[in-house]
């Protein structure tokens, strides 16, 4: 395959993860990472692919997570460059592959913080449509709340990227509102 596309990424997800909260997690991860995309001028659909496909071997495998990716991916085609991405996500938790380029470290740093962002937008009326970086941030500075989320792991994403949370932050956001419906942050008011 010369480039793995959205659909082809969900197709060979499909074959190993079927938990809703692992497919909204994928969902939610490729919103932010098309988001991404367009800021660092990266191939968008590619970009969301690999954020779709990024948690391949979790569900089978959630001890030994990116341990069974790599091969199977390969095997199936999917281009080098979306594999490293998808292992770098795994930097300094189960592996050493160190998030090089901007799809890389875009994925590093929007695993975790699409998991905050989500939390957030859950908490409100209408969802993430009408969610402000402001009303994140607030969400953000309380440690208790989305407390499983890794803080110093986003931080280091962010440094990693060369920018600062706030602004990481609204770009996904952004990313998300587009796909509000589809992540069912549309809020609890009709």
């Amino acid at each position: 395959m010369d480039k793995l596309t959205l659909e082809e990424a969900k197709k060979i997800n499909a074959t190993m993860v079927t938990e809703d909260h692992l497919l909204l997690h994928a969902a939610n991860v490729s919103a932010a990472m098309g988001a991404l995309a367009d800021h660092f001028g990266g191939d968008r659909e590619e970009w969301e692919a690999v954020g779709w496909l990024h948690d391949y071997d979790y569900e089978k495998f959630p001890e030994e997570h990116l341990a069974h990716t790599e091969e199977p991916l390969r095997a199936l085609g999917v281009p080098e460059q979306d594999i490293r991405a998808i292992l770098a996500h795994g930097y300094g938790i189960c592996n050493d592959i160190k998030p090089e380029t901007p799809m890389e470290k875009s994925l590093f740093t929007a695993d975790e913080l699409t998991g905050i962002v989500q939390a957030a937008a859950r908490m409100r009326p209408h969802g993430i449509v009408d969610m402000s970086l402001k009303s994140f941030m607030k969400k953000w500075k309380d440690k208790k709340f989305a407390a499983k989320c890794d803080r110093p792991l986003i931080l280091k994403g962010c440094e990693m990227l060369d920018m600062d949370l706030r602004d990481v932050a609204a770009i996904v956001i952004e990313g998300m509102k587009a796909h509000a419906e589809e992540l069912q942050l549309t809020g609890t008011e009709e």
